[in-house]
Parts: C-alpha cells; sequence; structure tokens
C-alpha cells in the first residue's frame, strides 16, 4: 500500500463519460489516499473532460479557482429536442427542418448565437430557487421559472458539419451552460436541438492535455506523475498576483499581521495576493489599501 500523499495541490483529472464528478473525487482520495479532496466545477455524467481536483491543504484554494473562462468541444444533434437538453432526457420534439441547412446556415445561427449578452439556464440544472436546486423540484412535479443571467461567450465557430449533427467549441464564461446554448442554436434555426455530448478541454490557464487519465490515478507514483498534471499549492494559484516574502514578513503573516503594499508594486482594493516562501504558498491575503490582510494561511510544514 502506498503512503499517502501529504502535499498540497492541484490535480488535473480527464473524466470519461460515465462516472459522475463525485465519483472522480472518491477515486482521487482512494489513490492519493487522503479524505481532504475536492473538486472546483462540476460536470455532467454524460460529458467528459477537465475536472479540476484540488488536494489537502489546497482545498482552501477552490474559491480562487473559479471565475475563469472554459473551453468545450461539443456536439449538437438538430431536430430532436429533449426536456433535459441533453441525451439523458427524454424527447419532446422533433423536427426534420435540419434537412434543408447547410454549412453557412449554421454559422450564421452561431454567430447569433455567440452575440447574446444573457442566457436562460436549463430548469434542469443546479440553478437555485429558494434556496433548493431547480432539477429537484422539476422532479416533484412543480413548476419552476429561471431568470436569464448575464453571460460571454469569447469564441463560437463551426468545427464540423454531418447532419443532423453540428460539433462546435466554445469558450464561455463560468455559468454559461452548453446545453442551454444547443437549445438556443436549434431555436434560431428553427428546427430544435440537444446536446449529445460534451467535453471540456480548458479551464482558465489549465488544459485537458495535460491531465491524468482516471483510470491511471491508481499507477500514479506520488504527487509528480508526469510534467503539468499536479500542480503545487503555488502554482495553482499562478493566476494571481505574487509577493516573495522576507523572513520578517514570514513571521509576521505566520502570526496573523498584515502587512504594508509595497509601494513598487501596489495591488489593486481587493485584489488576492499569492504571498510566498522559498517556492511554498503561504498565504493569500487580500489587498486592502496600503496593507496586505491574510486571509488563507498556509504554515510550513
Amino acid at each position: 500500500m502506498k503512503p499517502p500523499v501529504r502535499d498540497d495541490g492541484l490535480l488535473l483529472v480527464d473524466k470519461p463519460v460515465g462516472p459522475t464528478s463525485h465519483d472522480v473525487v472518491a477515486r482521487v482520495r482512494r489513490a492519493l489516499g487522503t479524505r481532504r479532496v475536492g473538486h472546483t466545477g462540476t460536470l455532467d455524467p454524460f460529458a467528459s473532460g477537465l475536472l479540476l481536483v484540488c488536494v489537502n491543504r489546497a482545498t482552501r484554494l477552490v474559491e480562487y479557482l473559479h471565475g475563469f473562462a472554459k473551453e468545450y468541444v461539443a456536439v449538437a444533434e438538430l431536430g430532436r429536442v429533449t426536456d433535459t437538453l441533453d441525451p439523458e432526457g427524454e424527447v419532446t420534439a422533433t423536427h426534420d427542418g435540419w434537412q434543408s441547412l447547410d454549412s453557412g446556415a449554421i454559422r450564421t445561427g452561431l454567430d447569433e448565437l455567440g452575440g447574446r449578452p444573457t442566457q436562460l439556464p436549463p430548469v434542469f440544472s443546479a440553478k437555485k430557487v429558494a434556496g433548493e436546486a431547480a432539477h429537484r423540484r422539476i422532479r416533484r412535479g412543480e413548476e419552476v421559472r429561471l431568470e436569464p443571467v448575464p453571460v460571454t461567450i469569447h469564441a463560437l465557430e463551426l468545427l464540423r458539419w454531418t447532419p443532423p449533427l453540428l460539433e462546435f467549441r466554445a469558450v464561455v464564461s463560468t455559468g454559461t451552460y452548453i446545453r442551454a446554448m444547443a437549445r438556443d442554436l436549434g431555436e434560431i434555426l428553427g428546427v430544435g436541438a440537444h446536446l449529445r455530448r460534451l467535453r471540456r478541454t480548458g479551464i482558465g490557464p489549465f488544459q485537458v492535455t495535460e491531465a491524468v487519465a482516471l483510470d491511471a490515478l491508481d499507477a500514479l507514483d506520488g504527487p509528480t506523475p508526469r510534467a503539468g498534471t499536479w500542480l503545487s499549492a503555488l502554482d495553482a494559484v499562478g493566476h494571481l498576483p505574487q509577493l516573495q516574502l522576507t523572513a520578517t514578513e514570514v513571521q509576521a503573516i505566520l502570526a496573523g499581521r498584515s502587512l504594508p503594499s509595497p509601494g513598487d508594486a501596489p495591488f489593486s482594493t481587493g485584489a488576492a495576493v499569492a504571498l510566498s516562501t522559498e517556492g511554498r504558498l503561504l498565504a493569500v491575503a487580500e489587498a486592502r489599501g496600503d496593507s496586505l490582510q491574510p486571509r488563507k494561511v498556509f504554515p510550513l510544514e
């Protein structure tokens, strides 16, 4: 039996179709021998791709790993609508108008979709309604009304059109539902649609090409199975402003005291700043005027 992994870090996992995100967390716990594991964003069972999994004290960094744009490659089926907007739902409508569509019409539809500033979330989703997930209320037979939410579609392109299936790439703001994009595209084209397949290929600076396959987890040899798959806690927050501390500043942070913000590199108020020493993450601080207030401290072990 391998010794438990004690390092704090971020594991990039390539989830296959089938398991839930919770299943992946359970597999990582068994493989690394630690209970302190959590992911930063769910993938539906029918979807595959990149899942960011925080290990040990890095679970305290989850809030700093939200908000990234996400990249997907998806396949929508035109002419068939399901109640869940994905392949797991019941077919509620069909339309054969897709037979008259060509790639030019598809691209025009994608262009219109890409310019929309809001999106109506699917009712079969984890969106909260009076504190409870919408999908739970729907499955009890309740009527659910959701409001459109702001979204940003950074990139949207047609990859392949093999009627009635269209494959597209999308880079979207966090909270954007690709299922809803398939629904909306079907409505724009006048034929209806649902999402057939979905693969998440990127989350901010992290790419699925650097991830470890779920079936390879048990073969991991320590916390660095291969370059890029495992990131230290400091590398996991590499997108944050960085400040390397002196020995005196380290002691101040460990004592819970704030630090003066460096005059040569002032941080905007409210910004999260990664504080490090000797190549290790010591704390994440919040910039407050001319000071840095420690918010998450990771004592050296």
